[in-house]
């Protein structure tokens, strides 16, 4: 029995998250973050909580003068919790070890909304475990108080660790394994499955993540099970280079409430796989397809049917969309906030014109690499969208001062500019440091400073 009340009553030790020897152990501190770089294999501990010192009844102890309160322990529970609140996992584990007071104050079920564990030699699947175990002490087998897990970076994560999410947090909200290669569709299928209250999803890196849906065979069945969507609203895929537009197919089926969708790098992706998007996903708000390469101005032609929700674009290095695409974006999308047409070598002035013309609250603008936009394309800008905060000119070689001018004197709020590698004099970036003051300015221009 009392061997049972100890694994009821355990803590994790901080050795769970971090190993004795690295640097958030070292003279006992706890570092202010949870990132920390580990080089050792990881431990897993449990801890009971501290003792209770008893005396007996029968026995005086000699009188000694009792020592000053620490200052800190005459602080109400309600404040010792709130201070706890801005530590991360393992500080608040290293916390519940020093005292039964801060043992019970450290696992108040209102500071584990969050589990937040980082590092590439961590026993994630075996920490999450241990607390999942832990926190499922009051609520048998169900952790109603979990809301966010973020265990990004760490590799040795695998499906097994994320079963044990999916099967003891039915109210996780968000969660992210970005650059956990080993996660699979099972794992993904698990969680989006049991957690349907889930909304915030992180999966990029993860290149064996194929597709998200509520079916097992999702390649085959299209319609979600039993007529259930998924309530994910953000999803960010970049880097899932095995996606292909039939995963997309099936993302967008059974993720109909999508506002920000992020592609980066989904080298497979094509026209087909954004036509599929519309479809079912007309909510989008942000999306990005920087670097896929297959995208072109028919891909825009689709995009643009979200109209005035798009506030956010992301094209870099799409090299097969030119101004035709630019013009489909700009007569529909007219909300349109931040754009990133870098290394869009089809872009001209005719573009940049259409868009600043039609997008005149346009607040971010990247064009370097575009060889074909020269200082037309920067008058139209400034003439037309005052709002201008963000501008990036890196490499684009038909830019000189004239045009930087030009846009100076007329975007004051103009809050970064990049310039590099342009050929423009020392005199215009003082022109443009003078009328905008609050600009931070990137160049390669030594004689600038």
């Amino acid at each position: 029995d009392s061997d049972l009340s100890m694994r009821t009553l355990s803590t994790p030790s901080p050795a769970l998250i971090f190993p004795p020897n690295s640097p958030g152990f070292q003279n006992g501190r706890g570092s202010s973050t949870s990132s920390s770089s580990v080089t050792g294999e990881t431990v897993a501990m449990v801890h009971s909580p501290p003792p209770t010192r008893l005396t007996h009844p029968l026995i005086r102890l000699a009188s000694k003068p009792q020592k000053e309160q620490a200052n800190i322990d005459r602080l109400p529970d309600h404040s010792m919790v709130q201070i706890f609140s801005f530590l991360p996992t393992n500080q608040l584990c290293r916390c519940a070890r020093v005292c039964r007071r801060w043992y019970n104050l450290a696992w108040d079920p209102r500071l584990w909304r969050t589990i937040r564990l980082t590092g590439e030699t961590i026993n994630v699947d075996r920490a999450l475990k241990v607390l999942t175990r832990r926190l499922c002490q009051d609520t048998p087998n169900v952790c109603l108080m979990l809301e966010t897990v973020i265990v990004s970076g760490c590799r040795r994560l695998t499906d097994r660790g994320l079963y044990t999410i999916a099967q003891c947090c039915p109210e996780l909200r968000r969660l992210e394994v970005s650059g956990c290669y080993n996660i699979s569709n099972e794992a993904v299928f698990d969680v989006v499955s049991l957690c349907p209250n889930l909304e915030h999803l992180d999966v990029s890196g993860c290149s064996k993540v194929t597709c998200i849906s509520l079916t097992r065979e999702a390649s085959i069945k299209l319609s979600p099970l039993h007529g259930k969507q998924i309530s994910i609203r953000y999803l960010d895929m970049t880097d899932c280079f095995v996606l292909e537009d039939e995963g997309l197919h099936t993302i967008a089926a059974h993720c109909t409430q999508l506002t920000h969708l992020y592609l980066r790098r989904c080298v497979r992706i094509t026209d087909e796989g954004l036509r599929y998007l519309m479809i079912y996903c007309t909510s989008v708000k942000e999306l990005s397809v920087s670097d896929c390469r297959f995208v072109s101005d028919f891909g825009m032609r689709e995009v643009a049917k979200l109209e005035s929700r798009l506030r956010y674009l992301s094209i870099a290095h799409c090299g097969r969309i030119t101004d035709v695409g630019i013009r489909y974006i700009a007569k529909y999308c007219s909300k349109l906030r931040y754009l990133n047409a870098r290394g869009c070598e089809g872009i001209t002035d005719h573009g940049v014109e259409y868009l600043a013309k039609n997008c005149t609250k346009l607040k971010s603008l990247d064009i370097g690499k575009c060889p074909l936009v020269s200082d037309t394309g920067l008058e139209f800008l400034a003439l037309n969208c005052f709002n201008l905060k963000r501008l990036s000119l890196k490499s684009c070689e038909s830019i000189t001062g004239q045009g930087l001018q030009i846009v100076a004197a007329n975007c004051f709020d103009l809050q970064m500019l990049n310039v590099q590698d342009c050929d423009v004099s020392v005199d215009a970036l003082r022109f443009v440091k003078r009328h905008c003051k609050r600009c931070i300015i990137e160049h390669t221009n030594p004689a600038f400073f």
